[in-house]
């Protein structure tokens, strides 16, 4: 991106109707209907997600191509680049922001039940329990 072509453009930068969202969806349709049928058994379901892969690949390379394409030829002003620097920022935040609760969430379970299976509460409700698996043989304990 040069900051020449972004100084000749100050509108903002509105692109006209795509099917390119249309496109991908039927491509997305035929990758998981051919795989439902594939994990089925039915013999034309492998073909039919690899040429929804195929389908989808061709249509994200269009897609990016017209978005590459309107930033080269200058169509993009200052503020449609300002909006998507501040967009990236907003996603790349909200990711590391979702890995950390999440991974806080199973750090947090983790803590907090493991000691609670061994505790008093249980040895009370089921005194004659012993954690042994499998058993020695078959409606048999060690």
């Amino acid at each position: 991106m040069s900051s020449s072509s972004h100084t000749t453009t100050p509108y903002y930068f509105v692109p006209g109707p795509s099917s390119h969202p249309v496109m991908a969806s039927i491509g997305l349709f035929f990758v998981f209907f051919g795989l439902g049928q594939w994990i089925n058994g039915v013999g034309w379901g492998e073909y039919s997600m690899y040429f929804g892969l195929v389908w989808l690949f061709v249509v994200l390379f269009r897609w990016f191509r017209d978005a590459v394409g309107e930033s080269e030829s200058g169509a993009y002003g200052n503020k449609v680049d300002l909006s998507f620097r501040w967009s990236m920022s907003w996603f790349i935040f909200s990711e590391v922001m979702f890995f950390g609760a999440f991974f806080t969430a199973l750090w947090w379970a983790r803590v907090h039940s493991v000691p609670a299976l061994g505790s008093l509460e249980n040895a009370l409700l089921w005194p004659d329990f012993k954690a042994v698996w499998p058993s020695v043989a078959a409606g048999a304990t060690a």
